[in-house]
């Protein structure tokens, strides 16, 4: 192999590296510009992903409000187990408790109501209640106060009441 002057040497070794400097820098402006397109599209699925969240969010909420609204105003519906005079709202486990008669003077029943509406399911304390009346697994219990307790301020000494 001939040899090469020392001027070649020195421009070939000036080439080689300014070959390795150029992949380098080609190297690294390819993962910087991989890795923000990467973070742009993350960004943009996530900006997708908060919209649908947000718009099942608000679908549900309006749901829960509407059920909520619905509940208020099932006593006044057609198909309602009880008149609207006879009903307690209680909300929590059960919507209503009805007692058919009482208008009458004489209760015949008492009625446990969950309103639903939709596709809702009963949750797991309303299908619990539910089983429980079904066994027979509901009493009446007189709680009398004791004599010394104070009467609650405005109660007026629970003495008159509503019938």
């Amino acid at each position: 192999m001939p040899s090469l002057d020392p001027a070649a040497l020195s421009f070939l070794a000036a080439a080689a590296l300014l070959a390795v400097l150029i992949a380098a820098l080609a190297l690294w402006a390819g993962l910087a510009l991989g890795r923000r397109a990467g973070r742009l599209e993350t960004e943009r699925g996530l900006r997708e992903r908060v919209a649908a969240e947000r718009e099942d969010a608000v679908k549900r909420s309006r749901a829960v409000v509407g059920g909520l609204a619905f509940e208020q105003v099932a006593p006044f519906l057609p198909g309602f187990p009880a008149r609207p005079d006879e009903c307690r709202f209680v909300g929590k486990p059960v919507d209503f408790v009805a007692f058919p008669g009482a208008a009458s003077g004489e209760v015949a029943e008492v009625v446990f109501v969950e309103v639903k509406s939709g596709g809702a399911q009963a949750s797991r304390v309303e299908r619990s209640l539910r089983d429980a009346v079904k066994a027979g697994r509901v009493r009446w219990v007189e709680y009398r106060l004791p004599p010394d307790a104070a009467p609650l301020p405005g109660a007026g000494g629970g003495a008159a009441r509503r019938g």
